[in-house]
């Protein structure tokens, strides 16, 4: 925590200032306008909800408004798959303000993956989720988990920050490490969950083990 991960993360988004250089697809971040960025990127900020009060499926609609030439079939195809896997279908005619802290999150992880669903914008090229398990129960993260694989299984890349180690120990192909506003870090998961790595950043005594055939990290008090 207070480590620096949420404002990595948001300035990869374009929307808030930086100092240096980030360049996406061979553009530099800076010379985007936002119409540009919403066609390739996707930003779930931690959880906040708007002021306004609107219908599930109008704010879904937002996620799109950015997007042209939008076919409608492949937008409804995506929209029912994703709220399927999501297990909001029921919700659509709900208003946002009635969603409890669970549902809500669903609700805008559903709005961040539609925007760079590759069947409906073929442009997009990154996802970025800031804790998107957060008010998740474990099954409704398991869900999520795999909506997410299937996004990047598609071309899409995702990055995503969490403090779930054994989620990113199963689930990451890259890591960074961070500690106190520092990069430790960076590398394939091999390279940087490491016990000794873990244990000098979170100050706790960690092994890794084999569960049915799938290492795991165990906390020792």
């Amino acid at each position: 925590n207070g480590s620096g991960k949420s404002t990595v993360l948001s300035i990869l988004s374009g929307l808030f200032d930086y100092s240096g250089r980030i360049k996406l697809l061979n553009i530099d971040l800076a010379d985007y306008d936002l119409p540009s960025l919403a066609h390739v990127r996707s930003y779930l900020s931690q959880q906040d909800k708007p002021s306004f009060s609107i219908p599930v499926f109008q704010y879904l609609s937002l996620a799109v408004s950015a997007l042209q030439n939008v076919d409608m079939t492949q937008l409804q195809l995506a929209l029912d798959e994703i709220c399927q896997r999501l297990d909001i279908q029921d919700k659509l005619s709900r208003n946002i303000q009635q969603l409890s802290g669970g549902e809500w999150q669903r609700v805008r992880l559903a709005a961040a993956c539609l925007q760079v669903w590759p069947t409906i914008n073929p442009q997009a090229t990154l996802l970025l989720l800031d804790e998107p398990a957060a008010a998740l129960d474990i099954g409704q993260e398991a869900a999520m988990y795999q909506l997410v694989r299937k996004i990047s299984q598609q071309g899409i890349t995702v990055v995503m920050v969490n403090h779930d180690l054994n989620r990113t120990l199963r689930e990451a192909d890259n890591v960074m490490l961070l500690d106190q506003g520092l990069c430790v870090a960076f590398g394939s998961v091999e390279q940087v969950m490491t016990v000794e790595s873990l244990q000098a950043v979170f100050k706790t005594s960690i092994d890794k083990i084999d569960h049915n055939g799938r290492p795991c990290l165990v906390f020792i008090d």
